[in-house]
């Protein structure tokens, strides 16, 4: 099958198309035979190879004449998927036609068409109204009519496809009417102008047909030299292209206007011309959803990221609803956790598996509504807000967008940007979405928003419930060394350059720098020490190209200039009032000691080691608690100084689960049984002794395990979490849940 691409020439099935030798020879075409079936290609651009309008048509070769023109019967219409001309293949589907007009409605206006195209054919050739009307007599199918006629009216290429990209009867006749009214009228007025009959009415039509004459004319010059266009010409196509909603169009006809008639040198031309290039460079029209393959998904994810079992599992459970419903569906996802622990990371890996663009925005410090909902147009340097830049930044209306740090937030005297977020994560309220820069509503119901935050506290409560919960737990050690091996110290080896096989790092040598090296729940710090590894490594093989380095943990030092960071471990001997708790900082699991003294004094109270209120307080009710254990030794707190002390006194302590712990110490205090170090707690008491539930068990699980404790006690209620948490990390701990302090103390202290 031959490939013959034309322009700006209107053809419709069962109908016939004649080229000539001279079109035929600029196109290099092999030379046509009678009965060849060929596939005609609408070209969008004269001169531009490969721009093809997405309708084409099937034809056969009917006729060759001697000087080398061809006729060709037009069959059907095709939906041009894929072309190649080097290959002459062409992707394609046909495309029904349809009638829905009736038979007998169908012939009157056939009848009707006919009369207006012989009264305006022959006021065009000065009366020849007998020759044309001998010439459109035996056409007697709309498709032929429609073409005969089509040579005549002076339409434009766009004009033409128009036509033949109409699927009914009716929109063809409605298109080529009007077509001919408009020639009529043009002829009409340029008639009347010419007689002089009406000066005022000359003057407005010969306007009219001038501007119609030289927009025609303009378009011609635009197909032959379309680097030659003006800017105000590519807007005004731009928008008429951009597919926006009605309001959006009305705004943008509005401002083109006013730029036209502001001119290039208008003190405004500058602000319109930048509102339309914003608003036209967004993508206005809805995007169905595709095939999302689930077994490539996984595979993207677990190529990606190491462990997190649960988050993977919920991501998916979100795709699969997405591939049944076809449309963008289901919560919005927060993922929090420490810093390194591949929220960020993993939201572009949902991207790579949905087949979309991948937008990232930092909320972190933002304290201006505006940068979320744009600035008014008013405004000197008025700018669109960061979700609408996102948009117009990645092209297209249902990318995976990423705010990222959504509990950096702040609050400031220019308003709420957390309130501005509501309507944005709102999927009953971001389909009209309005932007203070635009001014028109846009659709954002077709993004997936996934949200990223370090820590839940100072997300405001209505926000956070437009949002799922996902919690990032630390990585275990053992998580850490695959993640180290596999990932970074592969990414590390080819950012810094080092050829394949010149540098390996041992398990033991991954475990030394994880365990000495870094403090964390993630792999952010893990991932600085490799590089820094990497980069004297590099030294040492630019020196010496042959050699073949292998850290180990015997000479990992020689490799990292950092000192160790000492973590607390248990401590050896038993002493009265210290017992070792367990807490949740923003960069994983740490263990701590509360430290209890009597001494002389009056029943004054002294606490170090920089408490929170939250813990004072928590103080105040383990007092209270052991005196009411222990009424026989109430008498101690009055007639001497109770000092508590957490050591790192430089590190702000707080939260709500110490109480278990300070209740413990005192108990050991006041009744001179040491407890045993291999023993740990978390959780919070109420005064009537009841263990309340905390949170980050698994980071607190995780640093007990690291210092070498034995036994933890948690909260009954907290139970659950434990599925949370590592396996190699249970395995080494006896985790006791407790109801109530005086099960720990009879455990503790007998």
């Amino acid at each position: 099958m031959i490939i013959i691409p034309i322009y700006n020439s209107l053809v419709l099935p069962n109908t016939t198309i004649n080229l000539s030798k001279e079109s035929l020879d600029s196109i290099e075409l092999p030379e046509l035979h009678i009965n060849d079936e060929v596939i005609l290609l609408l070209k969008r651009q004269n001169g531009r190879p490969g721009r093809f309008y997405p309708i084409g048509f099937s034809g056969t070769v009917v006729l060759v004449e001697p000087d080398g023109s061809v006729s060709i019967e037009v069959l059907e219409r095709l939906d041009i998927e894929e072309v190649d001309l080097q290959n002459q293949v062409v992707a394609s589907g046909i495309r029904a036609e349809l009638s829905d007009v009736p038979q007998e409605e169908s012939e009157k206006k056939l009848a009707a068409l006919k009369k207006q195209m012989i009264t305006a054919l022959s006021k065009l050739q000065n009366g020849g109204g007998y020759t044309v009307a001998m010439y459109l007599a035996p056409l007697n199918t709309w498709n032929k009519l429609i073409v005969a006629s089509a040579p005549y009216m002076n339409m434009s290429n766009e004009e033409k496809y128009d036509i033949m990209a109409a699927d009914t009867d009716s929109e063809r006749i409605e298109k080529i009417t009007r077509a001919i009214q408009e020639f009529l009228t043009v002829f009409e007025v340029a008639q009347e102008a010419s007689e002089d009959s009406n000066e005022s009415y000359q003057k407005l039509y010969r306007e009219n047909a001038l501007r119609k004459q030289i927009s025609f004319l303009q378009k011609q010059l635009d197909d032959l030299h379309p680097e030659d266009k003006s800017q105000l010409q590519i807007l005004e196509e731009k928008i008429e292209k951009s597919g926006m909603n009605e309001t959006a169009r009305k705004e943008a006809d509005k401002v083109l206007r006013r730029l036209k008639s502001e001119g290039q040198d208008g003190h405004e031309s500058g602000m319109l011309y930048d509102y339309l290039d914003f608003v036209t460079g967004l993508d206005w029209r809805k995007n169905v959803i595709g095939k999302i393959n689930l077994k490539k998904a996984e595979k993207i994810l677990d190529r990606e990221h190491y462990g997190l079992k649960k988050v993977k599992k919920r991501i998916i459970e979100q795709l699969a609803v997405m591939s049944l419903s076809k449309k963008q569906s289901g919560s919005i996802l927060l993922f929090v956790g420490a810093p390194g622990t591949g929220k960020t990371s993993i939201a572009h890996s949902i991207a790579e598996a949905l087949g979309r663009e991948y937008v990232r925005i930092s909320l972190g410090g933002v304290r201006d509504e505006a940068d979320i909902r744009g600035h008014r147009r008013t405004y000197i340097g008025a700018m669109p807000g960061r979700i609408m830049d996102g948009m117009k930044k990645c092209g297209t209306s249902n990318p995976v967008m990423v705010l990222d740090e959504i509990d950096k937030l702040s609050v400031s005297y220019n308003g709420d940007p957390a309130s501005a977020l509501l309507e944005v994560l709102d999927p009953e309220q971001n389909n009209t979405f309005t932007d203070h820069y635009m001014n028109v509503p846009y659709d954002l119901s077709d993004v997936m928003f996934l949200c990223t935050a370090n820590s839940l506290d100072t997300i405001p409560a209505p926000l956070l419930d437009r949002m799922e919960v996902i919690q990032f737990n630390g990585y275990t050690p053992l998580e850490k060394v695959q993640i180290g091996k596999k990932h970074l110290l592969e990414k590390a080896k080819k950012k810094h350059g080092i050829p394949e096989g010149r540098l390996t790092v041992t398990d033991d040598a991954m475990q030394k720098i994880i365990r000495d090296y870094t403090m964390e729940g993630g792999v952010r710090g893990l991932k600085k020490q490799l590089d820094q590894l990497s980069r004297i490594a590099a030294v040492q093989l630019v020196k010496d190209k042959t050699q073949v380095i292998h850290v180990t943990a015997d000479n990992l030092t020689d490799f990292i200039e950092q000192r160790p960071i000492l973590h607390d471990s248990v401590q050896e001997t038993k002493v009265p009032g210290i017992v070792t708790g367990l807490a949740w900082t923003a960069v994983g699991g740490e263990i701590l000691f509360i430290e209890t003294m009597f001494t002389e004094g009056k029943g004054n109270l002294k606490i170090t080691g920089q408490l929170g209120d939250v813990m004072k307080e928590s103080v105040q009710i383990a007092i209270s608690l052991v005196k009411k254990l222990y009424p026989e030794k109430a008498e101690l707190f009055e007639t001497r100084d109770l000092h508590i002390h957490v050591p790192a006194g430089a590190t702000p302590k707080d939260g709500p689960s110490a109480g278990i712990t300070l209740t413990t110490a005192l108990a050991s205090l006041v009744n001179d049984r040491p407890v045993s170090p291999e023993y740990a707690m978390t959780g919070e008491v109420s005064l009537r002794g009841n263990v309340m539930p905390i949170g980050g068990l698994p980071e607190k699980l995780m640093a007990a395990q690291r210092a070498g404790v034995k036994t933890v006690f948690i909260p009954r209620e907290n139970e659950f979490d434990l599925r949370d948490v590592a396996p190699e990390v249970l395995q080494e701990l006896t985790v006791i849940p407790v109801h109530e302090v005086t099960e720990v103390l009879h455990t503790v202290l007998g």
